[in-house]
């Protein structure tokens, strides 16, 4: 009977406790599903029918406005379409050079080492360093005492030897005399022509010593080999020279003056078909901080292309009577191969560089047109160009914010474009032209 009793409490205690979590949801549920209206006035609770009169209808979210103050944008309804401002040219059809340009330098056409033929003493020195000096002018004296006293000797030995050919041959007149007499035998003419003919060959000798002495002593005077800028004197007077191997100076030829420049291999072709045609071609070299090139004349061109860098090397000789071309400076080298006659010329400004090629905004009907067009060749600004026409509108300046299809208005080119307030490095958009 005791535990029948237990079981039965057990049992019911397991009822309450299922009961109580039975209730306890349905509170939860209730707690949830009530509003946050209903959370606020439970303290005072409406009167019956007054949900409808309190009840107020939600309002409408405004639009955020942009923090610009820009108007909306273009595809929303009711939106003004956007207007970008943007400056413009035309397409130009001329007759444009084509000028390969390379970076030369400035070489002497001659650059001579002066140096001593004898081994002597400087004995004078005949101009200043830097001086101009002319074919012939003579730059260096050399102690020349002893090749004139070898000069003198051998100058007397001539007179002697010359003294004793006239006494052979005296004596060879004698000789034929007496034998035409028969005085004497034909023996003593023969003897007598012997020494006249061996006489005349010591003379001649003497003759040759006598020029051997003249050529040592004009070792002695140097003279320059030709017009140019005499450099820095290295042996100043009463230095010792040897023969060969001191640089006394060095004379730079500085008019005319060549330059020298390489072409890419890439250019070869055009400039081979501009040689062997009947037009000269044209070289020009500027000076970095001058504007007028300077016109010379082709001389060089190498037989072979240097497989290290791929360029052939060529010279060319400019007229330097102002010395405006020095031995190594440098210069901008423009060589004119042909002319592209009627060629569609456009800015280099108005070409945009795309994944699929370059193209340019032309202007139609007041909107922009993607064009796609070839680069031919550019010059400087100018481009030539295909797949544009001879005087059609395109877009210098901002064609950065156009897109196929957008309006445009041309730029005034007096007045600076306008910012606005909200952001003032932002140009603001004109107002679309209004037509009368």
């Amino acid at each position: 009977m005791t535990q029948f009793t237990f079981h039965a409490a057990k049992l019911q205690s397991i009822a309450l406790i299922a009961t109580g979590g039975v209730l306890l949801s349905m509170g939860l549920t209730a707690c949830s599903q009530k509003t946050p209206t209903d959370a606020t006035n439970t303290s005072n609770p409406p009167a019956a029918g007054s949900a409808a009169v309190d009840a107020k209808p939600a309002t409408p979210a405004t639009p955020a406005t942009p923090a610009n103050g820009a108007s909306p944008a273009a595809g929303q309804a009711g939106g003004p379409a956007p207007v970008v401002s943007v400056t413009t040219v035309k397409v130009e059809k001329k007759d444009l050079p084509v000028v390969l340009k390379a970076v030369g330098a400035a070489v002497s056409l001659a650059s001579v080492d002066i140096k001593p033929q004898v081994t002597s003493a400087i004995a004078k020195v005949h101009f200043k360093e830097g001086q101009f000096v002319n074919k012939g002018d003579l730059l260096f004296t050399l102690d020349s005492r002893n090749d004139e006293a070898n000069l003198a000797k051998a100058n007397a030995q001539l007179a002697k030897d010359q003294a004793a050919l006239a006494d052979a041959k005296r004596q060879l007149t004698r000789s034929r005399e007496l034998v035409a007499q028969n005085f004497v035998s034909g023996a003593a003419v023969d003897t007598a022509q012997t020494l006249v003919d061996s006489t005349a060959a010591t003379v001649a000798a003497d003759l040759a010593a006598v020029q051997a002495a003249q050529v040592a002593l004009s070792f002695d005077t140097i003279s320059s080999p030709h017009a140019g800028r005499a450099g820095v004197i290295n042996t100043p007077a009463g230095s010792i020279v040897l023969a060969n191997n001191t640089i006394l100076a060095t004379i730079v030829q500085v008019n005319p003056m060549a330059v020298s420049f390489n072409l890419p291999q890439r250019d070869l072709a055009d400039f081979l078909a501009a040689v062997s045609g009947q037009n000269n071609v044209k070289v020009t070299a500027t000076l970095p901080e001058e504007k007028k090139p300077l016109i010379g004349k082709l001389q060089f061109v190498d037989n072979a292309v240097d497989t290290a860098s791929g360029t052939v090397k060529l010279k060319a000789i400019f007229d330097n009577k102002d010395s405006k071309l020095w031995p190594g400076l440098f210069v901008n080298v423009g060589l004119t191969t042909k002319k592209l006659e009627n060629a569609l010329v456009v800015p280099q400004s108005a070409i945009i560089q795309t994944v699929r090629g370059p193209v340019v905004y032309a202007v139609e009907d007041g909107k922009a047109v993607n064009r796609p067009i070839k680069l031919v060749f550019s010059a400087g600004p100018e481009a030539v160009v295909t797949g544009v026409e001879e005087n059609e509108v395109i877009v210098t300046e901002g064609k950065q914010n156009l897109r196929p299809g957008v309006k445009v208005v041309e730029r005034s080119k007096d007045a600076a474009p306008a910012t606005s307030a909200a952001n003032p490095t932002a140009p603001a958009a004109p107002a679309p032209a209004t037509t009368k």
